[in-house]
């Protein structure tokens, strides 16, 4: 077990739990964490990092030799998955993930959650025009098709594809019981 990947990709719809699965992996492997939105996306005040800069520094981030990205944006993606040895889907129905991202915009704009770089959720930006909820609608398809379409390329070795929290869950705990890279 110790030959366990150490460049680990999750990838999955808007609200499916991506980034709380890469703490986990991460925590259960001592592996650097990499959260996307926080650590390469979005300055304060809710402004987008320009892309070429978002690109750099997550290939930055990929050329270590261990690692957990919680997602990666479009336009540097796929660099990221060729790196990693392992990508991690969390491929769960809509009505599961939307409740699951609902009821974190909610949290965090009733108790005022910083996130993203000292960003907050607030009841116009969760509803408005750039509203992840409606991110969520847009790209829930075209997510699922991806990492479909993923592990078909790359192969059960390499992409592993949960359908349900319990299944991923299990995994995890397994992981966590495991812990074959420490001293």
């Amino acid at each position: 077990m110790n030959d366990f990947p150490r460049r680990i990709i999750c990838l999955g719809v808007t609200g499916s739990g991506k980034s709380t699965l890469a703490r986990g992996i991460g925590s259960a492997l001592g592996l650097p964490i990499h959260l996307v939105d926080e650590e390469f996306g979005w300055l304060p005040g809710w402004v987008s990092r320009d892309p070429d800069e978002q690109k750099r520094l997550a290939s930055e981030a990929a050329s270590g030799d261990s690692w957990v990205f919680d997602s990666a944006y479009s336009f540097y993606r796929q660099e990221i998955i060729e790196r990693a040895e392992l990508v991690v889907c969390l491929d769960y129905p809509r009505l599961f993930s939307l409740a699951r991202l609902l009821r974190r915009c909610i949290r965090r704009a009733v108790f005022h959650e910083p996130m993203c770089n000292g960003n907050y959720e607030s009841w116009g930006r969760m509803l408005g025009h750039e509203s992840i909820l409606r991110w969520h609608f847009k790209t829930f398809s075209m997510k699922r098709r991806q990492m479909r379409a993923l592990e078909k390329e790359l192969g059960s070795a390499r992409v592993l594809r949960f359908s349900s929290a319990r299944e991923t869950q299990g995994w995890l705990a397994s992981l966590e019981a495991s812990h074959p890279w420490e001293s």
